[in-house]
C-alpha cells in the first residue's frame, strides 16, 4: 500500500490539528495503521496505532485524552486528530500501514509501508 499523509502545519498551543494519511494501492483494509513522529533531535517515536476494522486502538502515554486515531476504510484514509497540542508534539508526523499484527503495533520494525511525512508545528 502506498502513503501519503497530509495535514500538518502552524498551530499556537491549545490548539488542534488533523492529519490524514491517503492509501492507495492495495485492501488498505487489510493493513493496520500507525503514527509515528520525529521531533527534532530525537528519535522516530510511536504515536497512535488503529487494527485494520478500526476496533482497536494504542497511544503512546503523552498523548492519550488528546490524540484520537480513526479510520474510514471506504475512504481508504486513516486520521489523527490532535488536541490541546503543546510544543512537545512538534514533529514531523509519519503514517504507516503493516499487513501482519504479530508484533506491538509501537514498534516501528513491523510496519511495511511508510508514508512521506508531513510537519506539525506547535508555536507557544
Amino acid at each position: 500500500v502506498q502513503l501519503q499523509a497530509s495535514g500538518g502545519g502552524l498551530v499556537q498551543a491549545g490548539g488542534s490539528l488533523r492529519l490524514s494519511c491517503a492509501a492507495s494501492g492495495r485492501a488498505f483494509s487489510t493493513y493496520d495503521m500507525g503514527w509515528f513522529r520525529r521531533a527534532p533531535g530525537k528519535e522516530r517515536e510511536f504515536v497512535a496505532a488503529i487494527s485494520r476494522n478500526g476496533g482497536f486502538t494504542s497511544y503512546t502515554d503523552s498523548v492519550k485524552g488528546r490524540f484520537t486515531i480513526s479510520r474510514d476504510n471506504a475512504k481508504n484514509t486513516v486520521y489523527l486528530q490532535m488536541n490541546s497540542l503543546n510544543s512537545e508534539d512538534t514533529a514531523v508526523y509519519y503514517c504507516a500501514g503493516r499487513s501482519r499484527s504479530i508484533l506491538s503495533a509501537a514498534y516501528s520494525g513491523g510496519y511495511d509501508s511508510w508514508g512521506q511525512g508531513t510537519q506539525l508545528t506547535v508555536s507557544s
